[in-house]
């Protein structure tokens, strides 16, 4: 393959393809993903505590908590 054929070719390609756009945004989409991903595990933990079991391990806990921290006083 001659060099000027591989240039043009280069060139050809070069305005055929399409062009970056950069990361314009990326950072805005990361924080929308990330604030998505925050409210799920949120609609989970109180999807389980408002369930059967979860309610009745939240109150051992927090009397457990208030128990240790007047054991301490």
């Amino acid at each position: 393959m001659p060099l000027p054929y591989v240039v043009r070719l280069v060139a050809l390609t070069s305005r055929l393809a399409p062009r970056s756009r950069g990361d314009a945004g990326q950072a805005t989409t990361e924080y929308a993903l990330v604030l998505l991903a925050a409210a799920l595990v949120a609609l989970l933990v109180v999807a389980w505590a408002t369930s059967g079991g979860g309610a009745a391990k939240i109150g051992e806990l927090f009397d457990n908590v208030i128990d240790s921290v007047i054991g301490r006083v």
